[in-house]
């Protein structure tokens, strides 16, 4: 890292992106040139002057984490981070969007060494960096000693003029100014270019004032193509106590001779022409994807990052041996290890709601196990979208995140987050928040206001991380707010997000197990609740065991009705439904087998022989649940039946409702009997 350097160097430092950027457009003839040629000396004075990171160890727990929220401009970072000496060697900058290279169209997570984040759609990497500014926020406020401070580092983000018209970058810098996060710094690459042309006629909005009516503070009218000047301004915002927005005013293409500033450069390679162009005009006289040994010497971080790696040792080893505790407690959550008598505390947790016997709402047996589990994780960081009461996502001991007071930087801990209305900001924010590490994080909202986050969810799903969303009042059984509040498509939607797990349990022992399961999950879960009371059922221990596999036998056949079966599948508030349904089907002479499947993605990765055990082959089948039927005919068959619900709901009471759309034992029964009879 350089505190200076000359104009020349610099010159040579940021056209070194632009080459790199070019060449690997070029090469896979597809990709954003843009972006990465108008930021390069933004990138220039970031990377070589302030950001603290270390190559050889990308997840050093106290790095600056950067994020490019304007992730069609990947070509930046992948440069930066083979110019910095991460390892991401030339072969894959040469193999730019091509199958299974690390330099994927848009920045991926997980598969990038140096990539916090996966970004692409616009906004949400603004989000992610407010969520891991307010996780180092608070892992400061917990952990941090007035004579030793092991949680220090910013978040920077770069962010376009997309990503503000995005409505996720109000609901994130909303907050974040609110909490007056001043680690967060975000560096807007002001071009006035999108897709469609000049933004001036469709985005005029007066962007520093925006910001500075956020709480943020704003340094306008920087020259993004002055290094000194990007410099001086990312100095001015490290001393601030808000979050700060630099607004860096820039030419989109910088450099390309006669395709700069307009919207062409945007999203296409340049062609061979003009690269010749661009190299003859900067004096570039290396050939594509070939650097000068110079060029290496001024970006090479690795040196520099070892130091800051080994003065943060040092201070540790030093706080490790003031507060051996407290060290070894950062030092779990830093890895994502749960406590070593996790898995006890997990059956503790369930045999509880066993003992209780309590026929409560789901919502309110969620919040149960969140007692429980708060007990055990100091990790657990809860929060809701203004819907805090309803969701029931706070807990006795829980104590809301709130902004530093008056004259002090930092925040004044807590363990639940008030996001506001602002689902969207919350579950992107949340992903960052789980990323940056130290915390289990979880958000509530109504599930049918799981839309407002579905992109969110979809990333988080997407990165396999390991976020909690919880979403209450699940069907038609919410009554009178009417359609527009009742889930009817939502669950099946969730479901089949690729890598998402989704938990509707039916009861509080159900409950207990989706959160334990949840927690320990490497990847991200949706928690799905009632609002309405749901009947206790009686279970073994093998049953309760078995409730981890997704699905099992809550309650069977008798075995002296050899001739006429059926197996009816529910999930959540409709279980009850498939219990009530048994004694008269046993009076029709039908014998009836209640599976319950709080997840089917979970149960779907059971063995072949479970499966069949469960749901064995032969005999008919009838899932019940209050959402859309098409989901289950992978269970149930085209010969099968299906009691749901696919129209909108209405405005009346829960019990008018289930009752009018057919959710009653008599329908239950009359179809598992046309399902016999098909």
């Amino acid at each position: 890292m350089t505190t200076s350097s000359s104009p020349a160097t610099t010159q040579l430092m940021a056209n070194a992106i632009r080459a790199l950027s070019m060449d690997a457009v070029q090469q896979a003839n597809s990709g954003h040139p843009g972006m990465p040629m108008g930021m390069a000396e933004i990138a220039v004075a970031l990377w070589s002057r302030h950001l603290r990171h270390n190559p050889t160890n990308p997840h050093w727990s106290d790095r600056d984490r950067f994020v490019l929220s304007n992730g069609h401009g990947s070509m930046l970072l992948y440069s930066l981070l083979h110019l910095t000496g991460y390892d991401l060697p030339m072969a894959e900058l040469k193999n730019f969007r091509q199958l299974h290279s690390k330099t994927p169209g848009h920045p991926e997570y997980g598969i990038t060494p140096g990539v916090e984040t996966t970004t692409g759609p616009l906004g949400q990497g603004l989000a992610n960096a407010v969520g891991m500014a307010l996780a180092e926020a608070l892992l400061a406020a917990e952990f941090n000693k007035a004579d030793a401070k092991i949680v220090d580092h910013h978040t920077y983000v770069f962010l376009g003029d997309g990503c503000l018209m995005e409505g996720i970058s109000h609901e994130a810098c909303s907050l974040a100014g609110t909490l007056k996060l001043n680690k967060l710094i975000a560096l807007y690459d002001d071009n006035g270019i999108s897709i469609d042309g000049d933004v001036v006629n469709w985005f005029h909005d007066n962007t520093p004032e925006r910001f500075e009516a956020y709480g943020w503070n704003v340094i306008p009218h920087v020259d993004g193509h002055d290094v000194d000047a990007v410099d001086a301004a990312i100095q001015k915002a490290k001393a601030s106590d808000k979050p700060t927005l630099i607004c860096c005013k820039t030419i989109i293409g910088k450099g390309a001779p006669t395709k700069q500033g307009g919207h062409d450069v945007h999203g296409a390679a340049l062609g061979a022409d003009e690269i010749a162009k661009w190299r003859a005009a900067a004096g570039w006289k290396w050939e594509p994807f070939t650097l000068p040994q110079e060029v290496y010497a001024d970006w090479d971080a690795k040196a520099a990052g070892a130091k800051f790696e080994a003065a943060w040792n040092e201070s540790f080893a030093a706080y490790q041996a003031k507060y051996p505790e407290q060290a070894a407690e950062f030092e779990r959550r830093m890895a994502g290890k749960l406590p070593a008598d996790w898995a006890q505390k997990a059956a503790q947790i369930i045999a509880g709601a066993d003992s209780r016997k309590e026929t409560v709402a789901t919502r309110k047996a969620s919040q149960q196990a969140i007692e429980g589990l708060a007990a055990v994780l100091p990790e657990l960081l809860g929060g809701s979208a203004d819907l805090t009461g309803s969701n029931l996502t706070n807990w006795k001991a829980s104590k809301p995140v709130r902004a530093a007071k008056e004259g002090e930087t930092g925040i004044q801990w807590g363990n639940h987050i008030n996001y506001g209305v602002r689902e969207f900001g919350m579950s992107a924010a949340l992903n960052g928040i789980t990323l940056h590490g130290g915390y289990k994080a979880f958000g509530g909202t109504f599930l049918t206001f799981s839309d407002y986050s579905r992109n969110a969810l979809r990333v988080a799903a997407l990165m396999k991380c390991p976020s909690i969303f919880v979403f209450t009042h699940d069907s038609i059984g919410l009554g009178e707010d009417g359609p527009t509040h009742q889930s009817i498509e939502q669950v099946a939607t969730l479901r089949l997000i690729p890598n998402m797990t989704l938990w509707r349990p039916a009861d509080t022992v159900e409950t207990a197990v989706a959160w334990t399961e949840s927690i320990a999950h490497h990847g991200p879960s949706s928690l799905v609740f009632s609002r309405q009371n749901l009947q206790f059922n009686e279970r073994t221990d093998a049953q309760i065991a078995n409730i981890a596999k997704g699905g099992y036998v809550l309650k069977d056949w008798n075995d002296d009705i050899p001739s006429r079966k059926i197996i009816l599948i529910a999930t959540g508030s409709e279980v009850e439904l498939a219990m009530k349904a048994v004694e008269p089907l046993q009076r029709e002479g039908i014998g009836a087998r209640v599976v319950s499947m709080p997840s089917t993605n979970v149960f779907d990765m059971q063995d072949a022989e479970y499966k069949e055990r469960v749901l064995p082959k032969g005999v008919r089948r009838v899932a019940i649940e209050a959402g859309v039927t098409d989901f289950w005919r992978k269970y149930v068959g085209l010969e099968g039946g299906v009691v749901g619900i696919d129209t909108f709901g209405e405005s009346a009471p829960a019990g008018v409702l289930f009752k009018h759309f057919g959710f009653t034992v008599d329908h239950v029964v009359a179809t598992a009997k046309a399902a016999l009879e098909n």
